[in-house]
């Protein structure tokens, strides 16, 4: 064997005993079963390294000579004897890693990091939100008060940004209500604190203290963690508050609403498993909210593997590895989950996921009316099954009801159809299938609105729009018909032609009425009314781009 390969094959020895191999060194190697994995470890001295897993035995020679005395040489190719198929390296660290980021570990993680959330709720005696999507695997259903859509990427170094496509409004009702609240998160290996708790949420906070009490003298400023903020990025935040705030004002949100709910402004704090329990400045001089931005996970600073199965930020980035399971259906059956082994667990997801999907597809769910109109309603294809609408605009891959082409006809007047139903699937591919379908919205709904308001203006008309869940294809749906067919006070006015310029409308009272074109400043508005009447909408950009791409290329 030539001598290059020899020293391949050695270096290959040396990084399997992490660098205890050297050249005046005996090794001796055993073979170690290993709990939980079918397959062996190769132990050298108190450290050891997986070299192998499944079916395939790795068998490690003593380096010795034939007849038994221990060589102190360097060790050598002829010293060991490796299977074929176990020659690639790169696949055993996968696997093992796979292992250790097992649905099992997972599932075990979480249930570890919740216990440690509901201590942190028992100790200020605050509401749980769960920041979604992350969020809610922490928190017991029984002990949820709401949910928020805070992306870490408007965290992000250089991309610091205040959303106003999720202007999370519905954290005030709460805070409102309990006087404060805790917002629950994570993140994965690497960070201590997800950029959406350490950044977006002050950013957030910032910008509706602002809005909300920088008359009156209570503006406490932007509030970050100094171990995770520098103070020179602290700086570049403050510089563009200014710029969230005016784009937020451009919104038009009606402010006098959201001020009654609080008697302070918003101050967050910050609480990890590394540093819990933070003491609250006292209220008795300067009266806030407290917006505790708790960290579920503690920080994992070696591999996935060095914490003995645990596993850093367990329920991010669940459609990875989530094989269909929810956080309800988790909290539903706990025990059962983690009490089940490595090769039980996915056939257990399974039939626990078939069941929850036959379940929720029998379950009636409530639409939302979008204020200021009295007419838009938002709900799940679950709404649909009931007599109440004027019209059903339903985004599904095949009709939700079995009568939907019966309940079509019995809507129907004068040949008008009342149920639009467009066949696209959830998800991105869905988002994308609707911009060949948005058009279609306008020659069904026109005839309708005009019949309505020909008969009687001030009769509420109900229109309603669905998806599968109610806050992505039928946010979109319903946008498109705000921007088209509503005036910016909510009313339908007499003209239903909309028109991509200035233009002036008599309504009846013969006051007349400016329109503005359809841009995108008036999309996020109409957004707004969505977003703060719903709480859980929570359009994908595939879906918005859609909404644009109708609306601005007409």
């Amino acid at each position: 064997m030539s001598d290059k390969r020899q020293a391949s094959l050695s270096q290959i020895a040396a990084d399997a005993t992490r660098g205890y191999s050297t050249s005046r060194a005996t090794l001796r190697f055993h073979l170690l079963p290993f709990k939980g994995i079918e397959g062996w470890y190769v132990s050298s001295g108190s450290r050891s390294r997986s070299i192998t897993h499944c079916s395939h035995r790795l068998m490690v020679l003593q380096s010795s000579n034939l007849n038994g005395a221990t060589s102190s040489s360097q060790v050598s190719t002829a010293s060991l004897i490796f299977p074929l198929a176990s020659q690639n390296f790169s696949k055993t660290c996968s696997a093992l890693k796979q292992f250790t980021l097992s649905v099992t570990n997972r599932l075990s993680s979480i249930h570890h990091d919740s216990l440690f959330v509901q201590q942190v709720a028992d100790h200020y005696k605050l509401p749980l939100i769960a920041n979604e999507r992350c969020g809610s695997w922490y928190i017991p259903p029984q002990r949820k008060a709401g949910s928020t859509y805070f992306k870490s990427t408007d965290g992000h170094q250089g991309q610091w940004s205040f959303s106003t496509r999720r202007l999370n409004l519905q954290v005030l009702e709460v805070v409102g209500q309990y006087k404060g609240c805790i917002i629950v998160d994570s993140t994965r290996r690497g960070k201590s604190m997800p950029d959406a708790l350490s950044k977006t949420i002050p950013i957030w906070c910032a910008v509706m203290n602002r809005l909300l009490f920088d008359d009156q003298g209570q503006n406490i400023g932007l509030q970050t963690p100094t171990a995770v903020v520098a103070p020179s990025e602290q700086s570049q935040i403050e510089f563009r508050l200014d710029g969230f705030v005016a784009d937020a004002k451009r919104l038009q949100i009606d402010t006098s609403i959201l001020r009654q709910k609080l008697s302070g402004p918003l101050r967050p704090f910050f609480v990890t498993p590394d540093h819990p329990f933070p003491n609250l400045p006292s209220q008795a001089q300067k009266p806030y909210h407290p917006v505790v931005c708790l960290t579920s996970s503690h920080r994992v600073y070696g591999a996935e593997n060095s914490e003995d199965n645990y596993i850093q930020g367990a329920g991010d980035d669940s459609e990875s590895w989530s094989q269909g399971l929810t956080p309800a259906i988790f909290w539903r059956h706990k025990d059962t989950l983690t009490s089940a082994t490595n090769t039980e667990v996915p056939s257990l997801i399974a039939s626990l996921v078939t069941g929850e999907q036959a379940d929720v597809q029998s379950q009636h769910t409530a639409a939302t009316l979008i204020t200021p109109t009295s007419s838009i309603w938002i709900g799940s294809n679950g709404s649909i099954d009931s007599d109440a609408w004027d019209a059903v605009v339903c985004c599904s891959c095949t009709n939700p009801v079995t009568d939907l082409e019966a309940k079509n006809k019995a809507m129907s007047t004068k040949g008008q159809p009342k149920v639009l139903h467009l066949p696209v699937p959830q998800g991105k591919l869905g988002s994308r299938a609707l911009r060949t379908h948005l058009h279609l919205l306008a020659p069904f709904l026109q005839p309708i609105l005009e019949s309505n308001t020909s008969e009687d203006a001030t009769k509420p008309f109900k229109i309603l729009f669905t998806c599968a869940t109610g806050t992505d294809l039928a946010i979109g749906t319903a946008l498109v018909t705000l921007c088209l067919f509503f005036d910016d006070d909510g009313n339908r006015p007499n003209s239903l032609d909309r028109r991509n310029e200035n233009e002036e409308v008599q309504t009846d009272k013969d006051t007349p009425r400016v329109r503005t074109k359809i841009d995108k400043l008036l999309i996020r508005r109409r957004l707004a009314w969505i977003t703060t009447a719903k709480s859980d909408a929570r359009p994908s950009r595939e879906t918005l781009q859609a909404v644009n791409t109708c609306l601005i290329g007409r």
